[in-house]
């Protein structure tokens, strides 16, 4: 299973030689063997690659990221069919029922807030605004059918960067909180394609329009500790602007320790685990075995 993230930058050409990545740039040449390769970031309108190495990088469930000219990601590269059982999987999971999509997300999204809410107490929220998400959590209904995300999250957003903030608004906190998401997602989309899941048929998520619904619901519990992570690490009064440097800093986030089970790991061994976990919960339709993707226990490893 590969562990690293390569970030390729304008004018590099991209091939392969024999099960390596060879990245050519300005007469050098570095080698990277594709086992060790997770999820390639890909910048520049002059960069090349070539189908071969595609081809072999599909073979080995590695996701390419795609920025536009922005350095924003625009577009996701996976692979398809490589799973041994994936037409057994796209049809059990088109089989879901209503009740069981709606019990796996109230779990999931519990998560979340439960991640926004702790996240929200590290940087001084009062306690008013901590108590009021609270009340919102413990309301939760099946399927959040009364959308206490959508309100946990206007206080949560407000807290962390004053009344009136907008997800809409473009400033650096929107734009680093855009294209971190963006690396969570391709890494999740990565983890759901190698075993055999559609990852436009979704729990909660159901626009006809996105093939990534599944995506975005089972990275939410991860988005806080981007959050947090973001303030904590990228955010400074020094730039306005999202530098090469911040965006380094932000692909980094995979990198970063968890415990799980009370055994540290790399976020993206985690998103792994968590997403077998959730196949695992709805085979047996118990929820508990869904692994919880736990803010806290991604904060004793950052603190360490």
């Amino acid at each position: 299973m590969g562990f690293r993230t390569i970030f390729v930058k304008n004018g590099d050409k991209l091939r392969l030689k024999l099960d390596n990545l060879i990245v050519e740039k300005s007469g050098e040449s570095f080698t990277i063997p594709l086992d060790d390769i997770e999820s390639i970031v890909l910048e520049g309108e002059y960069t090349t690659i070539t189908t071969r190495l595609m081809e072999k990088i599909a073979k080995h469930h590695i996701a390419v990221v795609f920025c536009d000219k922005t350095f924003h990601p625009c577009g996701i590269f996976l692979g398809t069919g490589q799973y041994h059982h994936s037409a057994k999987h796209a049809i059990w999971q088109s089989s879901w029922s209503d009740l069981m999509k709606k019990e796996a997300w109230t779990v999931i999204v519990s998560q979340k807030i439960k991640n926004q809410i702790r996240v929200a107490e590290l940087l001084n929220t009062t306690r008013e605004r901590i108590a009021l998400m609270e009340s919102l959590a413990n309301d939760i209904v099946l399927g959040d059918e009364t959308n206490r995300e959508g309100m946990v999250a206007k206080v949560y957003f407000n807290s962390l960067y004053g009344m009136g903030f907008s997800r809409e608004d473009n400033i650096l906190p929107n734009v680093c909180m855009n294209y971190g998401y963006s690396i969570i997602r391709a890494q999740v989309a990565r983890s759901i394609v190698a075993v055999g899941l559609l990852p436009m048929l979704g729990i909660f998520h159901k626009n006809e329009f996105n093939t990534f619904n599944l995506v975005d619901d089972l990275m939410e519990p991860l988005r806080p500790m981007m959050d947090h992570y973001i303030l904590t690490n990228v955010l400074d009064e020094s730039e306005n602007y999202l530098s090469y440097d911040k965006r380094l800093i932000l692909i980094d986030f995979l990198n970063q320790k968890i415990k799980i089970k009370n055994k540290k790991m790399y976020l993206n061994q985690a998103i792994d685990l968590y997403i077998n976990s959730f196949i695992k919960a709805m085979e047996k339709a118990d929820w508990s075995l869904i692994i919880p993707l736990d803010f806290n226990q991604y904060l004793e490893c950052a603190e360490k």
